[in-house]
């Protein structure tokens, strides 16, 4: 998670706090709830998001909805936004780029929502960052921010979360100090052809090459593979000490952890760049936390944060949707995170206008969140944000890297045998 002290003036400290509830379908907007502090006189604010509630991504879209929906219901007790309750129109993309288009299209110009939120993934945020920018909203999303998102001279977008292509250099940069003897000697590299995992890969791959660890398999594989039996037994076959896995899901780092048990292979180190965040998920998935253990993955947040905001929407979501804090997974966060980002901008200039807040966003004003600070650079990512690598340690999401950063715990290496 970020770390660090953020200044934020005390009004917009107060509206970062601010959240409205909302119930949403799979295919239509829906929303309400009680505004208990808010005036029942006002009419409400409409905020339209397109959400991958079936398809590839519904896992997370799914996670990304909870969060919006756990901050639209802390907006409303405390008052809405500037005095009107929030209600969220929350309608399904199917994981689809042609249909997140259509959504946001009509969400603006038929539903009229006030404001919107970002859909999951860059693959989504791409198409429908354009259509948005058409109608000169704003577009704060959490969940794309790779290279690709921000490639097309836009204004509207921003990105509260930690930019991908960081995600994994603290990880290979750790590899590379580590001591000759326990360094990887050889690795291997698999990644899916999409704009959240290509820009990462080449990266890691390079600081871990000029180490002197030799890369024995790289392969990019098309997103829209299903089968992933043949990619994980040439990574096995390959004998990698280290296997470095672009993935966008559970179902394919789930596949590559039960081909390898077959295959009898265990890497010393494993990481994967999306999959195992996911909590109570990605364990039922990979056949218990002894599969888990000492599996790696970068992320910006987890439930064991050490912040007033971050801890209170874990309690939150515990206490709304049950489960412990482990099935809290950084989607929820990142959504979260959103919502605050957009109120502290409409309580700062005292307005829901579009433009006005695109303004404020840009005017390099370092905002609160339950990820941490956020200050958007002149593309729109997150400067402030920290690349983070966390280990399933006994059934536990533990900080790991960097070591010696605040929070941080002894990385397993090797990783220990499948099922010990």
């Amino acid at each position: 998670m970020r770390r660090g002290t953020w200044m934020v003036a005390a009004g917009v400290l107060a509206a970062a706090l601010l959240v409205g509830c909302g119930s949403s379908s799979s295919s239509s907007s829906s929303g309400g709830g009680s505004a208990s502090n808010a005036s029942s006189n006002k009419s409400p604010v409409v905020i339209g998001t397109s959400l991958s509630l079936s398809g590839d991504f519904s896992a997370d879209g799914q996670a990304f909805q909870k969060g919006y929906q756990l901050w639209a219901s802390d907006v409303n007790k405390a008052g809405g936004l500037l005095g009107h309750p929030v209600k969220l129109d929350v309608v399904s993309d199917a994981s689809s780029p042609a249909q997140v288009v259509t959504n946001y299209q009509k969400l603006i110009s038929s539903d009229h929502a006030k404001l919107v939120f970002g859909p999951f993934s860059t693959l989504l945020t791409v198409p429908a960052s354009k259509v948005v920018n058409r109608y000169g909203y704003a577009f704060v999303e959490g969940a794309g921010g790779a290279p690709a998102a921000f490639g097309n001279g836009l204004h509207n977008i921003f990105d509260v979360s930690l930019p991908v292509i960081d995600n994994l250099v603290p990880f290979a940069k750790w590899v590379a100090s580590l001591p000759a003897s326990e360094r990887p000697k050889t690795a291997a590299y698999a990644t899916s052809d999409d704009p959240f995992t290509q820009p990462q890969i080449p990266l890691a791959q390079n600081i871990m090459s000029a180490a002197g660890i030799k890369t024995v398999y790289s392969k990019v594989f098309p997103a829209e593979v299903t089968d992933y039996a043949p990619i994980a037994t040439a990574v096995a076959s390959s004998k990698a000490d280290a296997v470095v896995l672009g993935s966008v899901d559970v179902p394919t780092v789930s596949a590559f952890v039960h081909a390898f048990i077959q295959q009898h292979y265990s890497p010393k180190v494993f990481i994967a760049t999306a999959g195992p965040d996911q909590g109570a998920a990605f364990l039922k998935a990979a056949g218990g936390a002894k599969n888990a253990e000492g599996i790696m993955y970068p992320n910006g947040w987890y439930p064991g944060y050490a912040n007033a905001q971050s801890q209170k929407l874990v309690s939150e979501y515990v206490a709304k949707y049950g489960g412990t804090p482990a099935d809290v997974n950084a989607d929820v966060a990142e959504a979260y995170s959103v919502g605050q980002a957009i109120a502290q901008a409409v309580a700062a200039t005292h307005s829901l206008d579009n433009p006005k807040i695109i303004s404020y966003l840009h005017s390099g004003v370092t905002l609160n969140s339950v990820q941490g600070p956020v200050k958007f650079n002149a593309q729109g990512e997150n400067g402030q944000a920290a690349a983070f690598v966390f280990q399933w340690q006994k059934g536990n999401q533990v900080q790991v890297l960097p070591v010696g950063a605040s929070g941080s715990k002894p990385p397993l290496i090797p990783k220990p045998n499948w099922g010990s």
